[in-house]
């Protein structure tokens, strides 16, 4: 078995850090895979080999001691040097995992088509995909959980390499009777009347859409809001709100129970970016994945 100094085991490490991380020995327990009991004991070994508890008990958490937060930062940097290397050692530019995460409003629109292609010029490479909100994939990509993310700017993330890939218009979506449908065009101030419906406050699409708005003086005003953006769209179309919604996530809906129209003039838009780890090794695999990204094309509007 891998070990540290005398006697400190990897695994000790990775235990460690699921704890400090869930806050609870069992969901860390259920997380590895392993027993309770098993986690526990390894956790008090660590303890005894350090002479000093690295975690305060309490009724139904823990939290890291002095001790518990400098071995956290030690055991992510240990961790992260080995799992560097050895990717490094077997980067044969063809066969490996990249672990893609990105945001629910772009993974199932954008993602699909790319992987596919990237599937077929690398058919030894294991894709592995996380979908979920801003916050908690550039927490991800900065402790290397994934290697690289898919979101909207902007990213409020120090130390992440940000580059952005296209920008993608976001289009109005209305029910099919909506008196705005017969418009010819239709100007942001036409639907200030009309109350809106948006993501949650998780999304940071809501967060484009109403600054967007605000940048003109308007403040649309949300009556319902949505986990998923299909459920959006499902509640436009029975005339809940009005709302606005992604080319890519357009180009998917095949329903007549919607329409969908660009704005005239100055159209809300939102940038899409790549974001990844500069201190973390980039195989070459990684980098052809984000090759194939840049490829990726951009989502035209609709009238």
């Amino acid at each position: 078995m891998h070990r540290l100094g005398a006697s400190m085991e990897l695994d000790q490490l990775r235990y460690f850090l699921s704890v400090a991380e869930h806050q609870n020995f069992t969901r860390a327990a259920e997380g590895l895979g392993i027993s309770q009991p098993a986690l526990s004991r390894s956790i008090q070994k660590l303890e005894e080999e350090l002479g000093q508890p690295v975690f305060e008990r309490k009724t139904r958490s823990v939290s890291l001691t002095d001790a518990g937060t400098l071995l956290q930062a030690r055991a992510q940097q240990v961790l992260t040097i080995l799992e560097d290397t050895k990717a490094e050692i077997t980067d044969d530019g063809h066969s490996g995992r990249v672990r893609v995460g990105a945001i629910p409003t772009i993974a199932p629109y954008f993602l699909p088509e790319v992987l596919q292609q990237f599937s077929r010029e690398f058919p030894r490479a294991t894709l592995v995909v996380q979908e979920n909100t801003t916050d908690n994939l550039l927490k991800s990509c900065t402790q290397g959980e994934i290697d690289l993310a898919i979101l909207a700017v902007p990213v409020p993330a120090r130390y992440l390499e940000v580059e952005e890939l296209f920008e993608e218009e976001l289009l109005l979506v209305l029910p099919p009777d909506h008196p705005l449908v017969d418009k010819d065009k239709i100007r942001l101030q036409d639907v200030e009347p009309y109350p809106f419906v948006l993501l949650d406050e998780a999304h940071c699409l809501s967060d484009n859409i109403v600054s967007f708005c605000r940048q003109r003086s308007f403040h649309p005003v949300a009556v319902e809001r949505a986990s998923q953006l299909a459920m959006v769209q499902e509640l436009v179309s029975l005339s809940h709100g009005v709302s606005m919604i992604p080319a890519m996530a357009r180009q998917l809906d095949l329903s007549n129970r919607r329409v969908y129209r660009s704005f005239t003039g100055k159209k809300p838009t939102r940038t899409i970016a790549v974001v990844w780890n500069p201190y973390r090794f980039q195989s070459r695999l990684i980098k052809a994945f984000r090759e194939r990204l840049r490829r990726g094309k951009s989502f035209p509007h609709t009238r």
